[in-house]
This record gives C-alpha cells, structure tokens and sequence, in this order.
C-alpha cells in the first residue's frame, strides 16, 4: 500500500463582485505560499471577478502552491461583508474551488469566513434608507 502523504496549506478565496483574489497560505495561515489576483490573468477591470478569471488565477495559484510542496488544502471562502458589503460571495468562488480541485490539490474542509456584523455602528444611509 503506497499511501500519498500530504502536506496540507489553507486557500483563502476572497471573492467580492469586482474582483477575487486567491492567497495560499501554510497551515498556520501566516506565511504566504502563493497568490493571484484577476488583475494578474485578465485585462479589463469588468473581468476580474469573472468566472473565467477565477478559474484562471486559481490554476496559477495552486501551480506554485504544488512546486512548493503543498498538495492539499483546506478552503475558506470570504464575501467582503461588515456592515456595508454584501454577505454573499462574487461569481468567482465557487469556479475557484472547482478549478483548485482540478489542478490536482486535494481539498479538505470548505469554510464561509465572511465577516458578520453584531450590533457595532449604525448602517450608512439615514432615517429613510437609500434613495435612488
């Protein structure tokens, strides 16, 4: 029996709906093994948080992760959130786990680390809301 040993990093999938950016990190999360932006794959500023760009940016990503000795990562998935930003995440996140996936890194938990407002400071937009 030839048991694959892994060496396990964390994906964090920033993916808001103007760009998404992919930072591989080691499994402490505190020293960057890879990263990749859309404005590093694609050329107009519309594109960058494009599915097609996602997918891009995360077979560059996990291609250095593995020349660098990882080959199994665990995902956190972040929409821009707080109290302003929307709570779900842009069009490139889930191209972006599949195309990890098929680069040959071997994925382990999938997690939502969108930041969620408790209480904090009032909402900008005043007593009547957002007027368009």
């Amino acid at each position: 029996m030839n048991e694959k040993k892994y060496r396990w990093g964390i994906a964090h999938i920033y993916a808001s709906h103007n760009n998404t950016i992919i930072t591989i990190t080691d499994i402490t999360g505190r020293e960057v093994i890879a990263r990749a932006s859309g404005g590093q794959v694609v050329k107009a500023d519309r594109l960058e948080s494009s599915p097609a760009a996602a997918i891009m940016l995360a077979k560059k990503a996990a291609e250095i992760a593995l020349m660098k000795g990882i080959n199994a990562v665990h995902i956190k998935v972040r929409a821009p959130g707080g109290h302003q930003g929307p709570k779900i995440p842009g069009p490139g996140a889930q191209p972006a786990i599949r195309a990890l996936a098929r680069a040959g890194l071997k994925i382990g938990r999938i997690e939502d680390v969108t930041p969620i407002p408790h209480g904090g400071c009032r909402r900008k937009g005043g007593r009547r809301g957002r007027r368009m």
